[in-house]
């Protein structure tokens, strides 16, 4: 009776355990994290997000991470900004579809490069990335999903290199350890 009890907590486990393990935690700027002279641009064209995947930001206090819209993005505007955080260590998740755009809101570090554009992709499977210009022209409207003007991150095709593993958490990792634990527990009490 036990036992049986035992795999069925086992199977129920490693159904709740698969959907969390396809997310991946992205470091925004790697190592050097969210500050002034990093090429954001580069940064995020060197991954591919999915819808659950998170965006982590870590910065010191003379920084901001504003999510703004297209048009503020183009000229580096926090005065609308959609959200702002100045805590040192800010987690987005990225729940839908779209581009997100983020800058930084003390005066002259957007402007010297310290913003990100993402573009999220829907969270279907997909085994290469997509390479496909967008076709949606930037309008100057405060849309989040329209690409910014002069920017066409869309085009730029991943790098061929593994991603930078200090970066990119997979939370497969978690599920291992937690596989592995019930697996320990089973034994003993069978």
């Amino acid at each position: 009776m036990a036992s049986s009890f035992v795999g069925i907590v086992c199977v129920i486990s490693a159904l709740c355990l698969v959907v969390p393990s396809l997310a991946t935690v992205y470091t925004v700027g790697d190592s050097q994290g969210w500050t002034t002279g990093v090429d954001y641009t580069t940064w995020a064209s060197g991954n591919t997000f999915k819808v659950g995947d998170s965006l982590v930001f870590n910065y010191g206090s003379s920084h901001t991470v504003d999510e703004v819209s297209s048009t503020d993005y183009s000229s580096c505007s926090s005065s609308n900004a959609i959200t702002s955080d100045s805590s040192g260590s800010t987690t987005i998740p990225l729940k839908a579809a779209g581009t997100r755009y983020f800058i930084c809101g003390v005066v002259s570090h957007c402007s010297g490069g310290m913003k990100v554009a993402v573009t999220v992709a829907a969270s279907t499977p997909s085994t290469t990335p997509s390479t496909t210009p967008s076709t949606t022209p930037s309008s100057g409207t405060t849309t989040p999903s329209t690409t910014p003007a002069g920017t066409n991150t869309s085009t730029t095709t991943p790098s061929s290199t593994s991603p930078n593993s200090s970066s990119r958490t997979t939370l497969s990792a978690f599920a291992a350890l937690s596989m592995t634990l019930v697996a320990f527990f089973m034994l003993v009490l069978s």
